[in-house]
């Protein structure tokens, strides 16, 4: 019985290994436009991740920060209220931290140079995310230009040879380069849809500053203790 078990696991084992060969030959059969498309989705999962672990940690942020900064502005300790904006290490809390230090000044110079610091901490979140905007647009059409070049190569072939193609050869021929072109499609959708996780996560984050900077001008505006 335990030999009959091994033996399927065996098999099953197998057929996973066949299955990924079989994979590997058919990006294979693509051609060299698919070194540039592996090289497009490497460049687009690395970014993915560096910005996906970035705007985890941005952000995180305590449920009481905003009110823990209420009660030291308006009790008059901004001391103690600059401390733990410092050591608060995401957008929203260097955004409050600015505000904290233009204390004194009017309103308006306030919000004006928070607003700076939103600008800036914004551009720290967008940062490299063009390169996966690029890469949703071109990698499609590194797979069709793959595509065309097949083709072209493959009807070149029909003109010249003396004995003309099958219809069995025929369809085999433009399924192989058809391959580059559902690589570079599958390449888009991926990019594409990490994309729109990243901008979802991004504006989240941006809703909270906005939510923040709000709540520190009514804080200012309220009387101290």
């Amino acid at each position: 019985m335990f030999d009959i078990f091994l033996q399927i696991d065996t098999l099953k084992t197998l057929e996973k290994v066949k299955g990924f060969e079989s994979v590997g030959g058919t990006l294979v059969q693509g051609g060299w436009l698919m070194v540039p498309l592996a090289l497009l989705f490497v460049i687009a999962i690395f970014f993915f991740f560096e910005r996906f672990i970035l705007l985890q940690k941005f952000g995180k942020i305590e449920d009481n920060f905003m009110n823990i900064i209420r009660d030291n502005v308006v009790s008059g300790n901004v001391t103690a209220a600059r401390s733990l904006a410092k050591n608060t290490a995401n957008p929203v809390a260097r955004m409050i931290d600015k505000g904290l230090q233009r204390i004194g000044k009017p309103i308006d110079a306030i919000e004006k140079s928070m607003e700076n610091v939103g600008v800036l901490e914004m551009y720290k979140m967008e940062k490299n995310l063009n390169i996966l905007n690029i890469i949703v647009r071109i990698a499609p059409l590194f797979g069709f230009l793959g595509t065309i070049i097949g083709m072209l190569s493959l009807f070149d072939g029909i003109a010249k040879s003396p004995e003309g193609f099958g219809i069995n050869s025929m369809a085999n021929g433009i399924y192989v380069k058809m391959i580059t072109s559902a690589t570079g499609l599958i390449i888009g959708i991926i990019t594409y849809l990490g994309y729109s996780v990243l901008q979802t996560k991004i504006k989240k984050i941006e809703n909270k500053m906005e939510a923040a900077s709000a709540d520190f001008i009514d804080i200012l505006q309220e009387p101290t203790r």
